[in-house]
């Protein structure tokens, strides 16, 4: 299953304004990877590390980052992974939240009764 992840990572402008320099291409790369593996494992703990030893924030790639040519957020739906996608709506404003259509595709999906589209809901009323 992970090698059909690693087959089909996008990244798009995953180093603008983060400390990974566009002159490290293979370590965006690999960034976007790890991201993916995680969403896709379900493993909020991991990818919590590895984004403080970047030191970098959620929202710093997130919109750069595609999994399956899938959002991190409707990676995590497709997969089944509620505890990390929960934890990604909670560290990405709600502008931002807004933006991508995560609801939209999580309700057009099959995945509007889920979590993680009730907290992207609350997140993002006002």
């Amino acid at each position: 299953m992970w090698k059909a992840v690693a087959s089909t990572v996008a990244v798009a402008s995953i180093a603008m304004g983060v400390n990974l320099a566009a002159s490290k291409p293979a370590q965006a790369q690999d960034l976007a990877l790890n991201l993916c593996t995680y969403v896709q494992g379900d493993d909020r703990m991991r990818m919590r590390q590895r984004i403080r030893e970047e030191r970098i924030r959620l929202r710093q790639v997130y919109e750069g980052v595609r999994c399956n040519d899938l959002s991190l957020i409707q990676f995590a739906l497709a997969n089944g992974s509620m505890d990390i996608g929960t934890f990604m709506v909670s560290q990405l404003p709600a502008s931002t939240l807004s933006r991508t259509g995560d609801l939209a595709w999580a309700e057009a999906n099959g995945h509007g009764d889920s979590e993680v589209a009730q907290a992207i809901r609350e997140r993002t009323e006002d």
